[in-house]
């Protein structure tokens, strides 16, 4: 998952930052930090941040020759 691939998702779903980090267990800094790509942030923190979007309904999509993206799921 790409700092830019959150952002959508979360745009999807109607999600903050705030809700987001809440959802997620984590501190909001570690979100906005990843969406901002100011730091490195750890895998834990990426998988806990797409797990959260996950359960609000999105669907991630992988790079297939036509890039990376996110939808909501059925």
């Amino acid at each position: 998952m790409t700092p830019a691939q959150s952002r959508a998702a979360r745009g999807l779903v109607s999600m903050t930052q705030t809700e987001l980090a809440k959802a997620a267990s984590l501190g909001q800094s570690t979100v906005i930090d990843f969406e901002k790509e100011r730091r490195e942030v750890s895998e834990n923190a990426k998988e806990a941040i797409r797990t959260a979007l996950e359960t609000a309904g999105v669907e991630f999509i992988a790079e297939n020759g036509g890039g990376a993206g996110v939808r909501l799921r059925k």
